[in-house]
């Protein structure tokens, strides 16, 4: 993709976001980021404390162009994206084994996305409580609905951080192993063993309440595929 002026479905190529490496698996497309983002529950933030390079993994929700992220209100890391304004997130999720004929050739099908934005701490009580919401909606949909409340204090002992994504790119794998033309001919299976991350069977608490059963919400996680 030739840099320029980017279209209103793209995120501009820039010296900031623009893939390197296996070019050809580079994507600049909103929507297909959005679809990685959307795909994963945990997310990598990167930040800088005193000069030093620290990742830290925390659960997001997105809106829009507004990914969302919480932690304890003392909790380094928000005290860290608050002062310094900027951070960079990175998702990666793994869809399979590349078995080829040489270990220099095999490798993995995956998909990540990377994002970089401005940070702010939301003060607002009501921005801090639907970021709260769209954050529990993209972790366990229809639950938020379901709960008591958030108590005040809880609400007061939360920080959370809105990143405006500037700029982000994601890379898509999804290929047949690509060995040298030569090793087509050794008599060594190669394929893909595809890697799935499903949802299980729901396990109830032992001091469920009597006749408490699991809302439908909850039942259709059951079984789900991220």
């Amino acid at each position: 993709m030739k840099q320029g002026k980017p279209v209103a479905d793209e995120y501009e190529i820039s010296k900031q976001n623009k893939v390197r490496q296996i070019r050809e698996y580079a994507v600049y497309n909103k929507e297909a980021v959005h679809g990685v983002l959307d795909s994963a529950l945990i997310a990598a933030v990167a930040f800088v404390q005193d000069g030093q390079p620290v990742v830290v993994p925390m659960l997001f929700g997105r809106d829009g162009e507004t990914i969302f992220l919480h932690g304890a209100r003392k909790a380094r890391i928000i005290r860290l994206l608050e002062g310094t304004g900027t951070a960079c997130i990175n998702v990666t999720l793994v869809d399979g084994l590349v078995y080829a004929r040489s270990a220099f050739n095999s490798s993995m099908n995956y998909r990540s996305a990377t994002v970089f934005g401005k940070a702010r701490l939301i003060e607002d009580w009501d921005e801090k409580l639907r970021a709260l919401r769209v954050i529990s909606e993209r972790t366990m949909p229809g639950r938020w609905d379901e709960l008591r409340a958030p108590l005040d204090n809880e609400i007061k002992q939360t920080g959370v951080i809105a990143l405006e994504i500037e700029s982000a790119s994601a890379k898509i794998a999804n290929d047949m192993p690509d060995d040298a033309e030569q090793d087509y001919d050794i008599p060594i299976w190669a394929g893909v063993l595809p890697l799935a991350a499903t949802f299980s069977t729901l396990q109830s608490d032992d001091r469920l309440l009597e006749g408490v059963e699991p809302s439908a919400a909850i039942k259709a996680m059951q079984g789900k595929v991220l």
